[in-house]
């Protein structure tokens, strides 16, 4: 039997990364390269540059090319093929992976990046370090945006209508205002990093990293950063109380650079019973293996069978 080769593609709106995995070897990397995105270049350039590290990889490292699988900060529209909600907009409207699939000559599958996340968690990363037998995983992105995806048993969840787990344009308060997707007060406009931020400019006009108000929160030193902190050890146990009424995770792992707030995983949690309808909660709560690794590693996995 011929060897299996897991090949992914992180589309991100700056860099392009591909990774190859060995899929009889415990997905151990064979091939890993980025290059520039060069969106501002336009859809047409972007296609050549995911061709073009394809075909290098394949080349500097002698691995045949085979099914892609790629991750987009988008998702596909079922009945149209077409991406749609991607913040990079030079693709939506741009049927991707079929035309990446006319170019290359092999077959190729495209998800939405948190979904990536939520699937290399669980098939790779602390999900399975840690031996949970875990049937339902809700892999949670909290960074420049927030996104979420859902894997049941190994599986992920894209959803009839292709947007499964879009658990950030949900509406959580009306004080987050107006969201670039257009509707208002979206858990987006509130627990992304530069939500925090813009919370912190409002009450005080001044212009802060997320990195400092934690800083200055830990050291007691700016109400107005511990203000803003406390608004998302409110506002995330809020958020996603929802989730756990609805489809109850085994585990959720927090992505992105809010996931690396200590704090989230403790004061972020003590408001969590006030939301959630039962008198108990057992969900782990993690912090990924992968980082921002996930995505790339993820995509690599929707091809692949076993659980």
């Amino acid at each position: 039997m011929s060897r299996k080769y897991l090949w992914g593609i992180d589309l991100g709106g700056t860099k392009i990364e591909a990774v190859v995995l060995d899929a009889e070897n415990n997905y151990n990397i064979l091939a890993r390269e980025r290059t520039e995105t060069n969106g501002h270049l336009g859809y047409e350039t972007v296609l050549k540059n995911v061709c073009s590290i394809i075909k290098n990889v394949s080349e500097k490292y002698e691995i045949p090319i085979a099914n892609i699988g790629i991750g987009t900060p988008g998702s596909i529209n079922p009945h149209t093929n077409l991406l749609r909600n991607c913040n990079s907009l030079y693709l939506n409207g741009n049927p991707f992976h079929l035309d990446l699939e006319k170019a290359l000559g092999v077959p190729v599958k495209i998800t939405n990046d948190a979904n990536c996340f939520a699937i290399s968690e669980y098939k790779m990363g602390v999900v399975k370090d840690k031996g949970l037998d875990a049937q339902v995983v809700f892999g949670v992105i909290m960074g420049t945006g927030v996104g979420a995806g859902v894997v049941v048993n190994g599986q992920i969840i894209e959803g009839k209508n292709g947007i499964g787990g879009e658990w950030g344009h949900n509406f959580l308060d009306a004080s987050g205002g107006n969201c670039y997707c257009g509707k208002s007060g979206c858990i987006e406009t509130i627990l992304s990093g530069p939500s925090l931020e813009r919370f912190y400019f409002e009450k005080t006009k001044k212009k802060k990293k997320l990195k400092e108000i934690v800083e200055d929160y830990r050291a007691q030193l700016d109400d107005v950063s511990v203000e803003t902190m406390e608004r998302l050890f409110y506002f995330f146990p809020k958020a996603i109380s929802s989730i756990i009424n609805v489809i109850d995770p085994d585990v959720i792992v927090i992505g992105g650079g809010l996931g690396n707030i200590d704090e989230l995983y403790s004061k972020g949690l003590e408001k969590l019973p006030q939301f959630v309808f039962s008198d108990y909660i057992e969900t782990d709560f993690l912090k990924p293996k992968f980082g921002d690794s996930s995505g790339v590693l993820g995509s690599a996995l929707l091809w692949d069978q076993k659980q």
